[in-house]
């Protein structure tokens, strides 16, 4: 291995590592503050690569109507939430006439722009448009009824989703995998070096993303209401801060990142229906270094997930899976014996 090869494996190992990264945080965020591991997050990278695969291609997604569905079976719910509750407010009403518009205008924009010829941001727009709704409509159809269970069912549940969001991305997307054209096919020469435009954005958009949640959390009312809930969420629930509006919330900012990272990572490789769980299989690798917990820690450990699986793949390429989850025994084996055991909160 010469510098040259070093430098590329590298850059490839950021890369991946800053798309882990974002994974990893929105996997601790989502656990910390609601107890959910949120196991379906790759179904989210997935949907967002094919979809906008498929908006490149000109080809009305179908997955609009996956949030048809749900946008409709959302409304019937709070419509029977409130019958029971005989009252009805302003705030119902804006919310349940929202449900139905908002999928509606989604599908008049799907049916008649021409989607192969919109610029890329408005391309990675309506990508978003269409899925990052997606996570607090889950969280309240799925979720929200079962908020107070133990976490051994929540784990369950967000199991059977998984399987269930896997199974309609074969219906949505079929089993062929899809690229998305890449942002730069640039390169920037040092010397003997050359590095990838297509690295640097992705790398880019990556930090400036984590540097916009860093800001929310400290200087946003609702940032500041996630931190209190994942600290202590009977103290933040007696302060006023709504259990199911931080579950929304926390699922929204899931939903966002994971259509982002499935974004910037279809370009670089064939994205297939199932593709997501592995890639955040190694999201959650490095959010376990974390402890679950630690933002900073868990960025830094799917950074050393990425680069140990760039060089990996160079030494042993057969393996390079089986290193990079290897790595969670030991870490799992030293924080059950340094750390003290502390029972579940109800």
């Amino acid at each position: 291995m010469n510098l040259q090869i070093a430098v590329l494996l590298g850059q490839d190992g950021v890369t991946n590592g800053a798309i882990y990264a974002l994974l990893a945080l929105s996997i601790v965020l989502v656990f910390a503050v609601t107890r959910i591991l949120m196991i379906p997050q790759g179904e989210f990278v997935a949907y967002g690569a094919l979809t906008m695969a498929n908006i490149q291609a000109g080809q009305p997604t179908a997955v609009v109507w996956l949030l048809t569905g749900l946008c409709l079976a959302s409304a019937m719910i709070d419509v029977v939430h409130r019958l029971r509750a005989k009252g009805y407010t302003a705030t119902f009403g804006l919310m349940f006439s929202a449900k139905l518009v908002y999928p509606a205008v989604l599908l008049l924009l799907i049916y008649k722009l021409p989607l192969a010829t919109l610029a890329m941001p408005l391309q990675i727009a309506l990508t978003i448009a269409i899925l990052v709704p997606l996570g607090p409509l889950l969280y309240r159809i799925v979720y929200q009824p079962i908020a107070d269970a133990p976490a051994l069912v929540l784990l369950i549940v967000s199991v059977a989703l998984h399987v269930s969001m896997v199974g309609v991305g074969l219906l949505v997307f079929g089993p062929g995998g899809a690229s998305t054209a890449p942002f730069s096919d640039e390169m920037m020469e040092f010397g003997n070096i050359r590095i990838k435009v297509q690295s640097v954005c992705v790398i880019a958009a990556a930090a400036l993303l984590i540097g916009v949640l860093y800001l929310m959390f400290e200087r946003t009312l609702y940032g500041k209401a996630l931190r209190a809930a994942a600290m202590n969420r009977m103290g933040a629930r007696l302060m006023g801060i709504s259990p199911v509006f931080v579950g929304k919330l926390t699922f929204f900012l899931a939903a966002l990142i994971g259509v982002l990272s499935g974004v910037l990572i279809a370009p670089m490789t064939t994205i297939y229906y199932d593709s997501g769980f592995l890639i955040s299989l190694k999201g959650f690798v490095g959010a376990v270094i974390g402890g679950m917990l630690s933002y900073p820690l868990a960025a830094v450990g799917a950074l050393l997930v990425g680069l140990i699986e760039a060089f990996s793949a160079f030494w042993a390429s057969t393996y390079k899976e089986i290193i990079v989850f290897t790595l969670i025994i030991p870490i799992l084996l030293w924080r059950s014996l340094s750390s003290r055991h502390v029972e579940d909160e109800e």
